[in-house]
């Protein structure tokens, strides 16, 4: 498949960057037992940091509010995934596991302060198109209701939306039977694209080491709009 960001999301910040990993032939299942002790200590730790320091100043979350509200989103009405996640953590309401895929991603983006989304690759039809949603857009999620995706960030395929930084589409969920899946990274635009791969390479590493299989990563930004997996 082809992915592409829509050029005219540019005008708004010419340093946005997209990572993606596709990762083939890997095996999704209850997370070891390290993963999930390793989770809830980052939860712990994290819930004791966000005691000194809000959410909302937190580095990532803090340039993740800025950009969805650049693009004409109101972030204090639809928050976006890694912001909706720390929050939840700061009231000690820990992540419960789910399975390694899910779990991975969670914490990808906890660690990094940024939306990350996983999703099953065969569910994903033709080509696919990060852009802005506009009055109409939207689509089922996998918290169970219609969502809006009015001036926010998201993928796209040949059927519609399926993914984006506020919260994930039901038709792409990620299952046990996920053998191939897209993971989408909104990194944060002030990242050098150097740090955007070393990012994207330690992301990789760490999930193929628990889910088994192989990655490639690739980065959309300006100067690379468009990339074939």
């Amino acid at each position: 498949m082809n992915i592409s960001i829509n050029e005219a999301l540019f005008s708004v910040n010419e340093q946005l960057k997209i990572g993606l990993i596709h990762y083939s032939k890997i095996i999704v299942e209850e997370s070891p037992q390290m993963i999930k002790g390793r989770t809830q200590l980052y939860q712990e730790n994290l819930y004791l940091e966000l005691q000194e320091t809000p959410v909302t100043e937190r580095p990532g979350i803090k340039e993740w509010r800025q950009l969805w509200k650049a693009f004409g989103g109101d972030p204090n009405r639809y928050r976006h995934s890694a912001e909706s996640l720390m929050r939840r953590i700061a009231k000690q309401q820990y992540l419960a596991p789910f399975h390694s895929a899910v779990d991975l991603n969670n914490f990808f983006s906890l660690q990094y302060e940024i939306p990350v989304g996983i999703y099953d690759a065969e569910s994903i039809d033709g080509n696919v198109e990060i852009n802005v949603g506009n009055a109409s857009t939207g689509y089922e999620g996998i918290n169970g209701r219609f969502n809006s995706l009015e001036n926010i960030i998201h993928a796209k395929d040949a059927i519609g939306p399926f993914g984006s930084p506020f919260v994930d589409s039901k038709r792409t969920a990620v299952t046990e039977a996920t053998t191939n899946a897209l993971q989408i990274f909104y990194l944060r635009p002030s990242l050098s694209g150097k740090e955007a791969a070393e990012l994207l390479s330690s992301a990789g590493n760490m999930f193929t080491q628990i889910s088994g299989g192989e990655y490639e990563v690739h980065i959309l930004s300006k100067e690379n709009s468009k990339v074939h997996i």
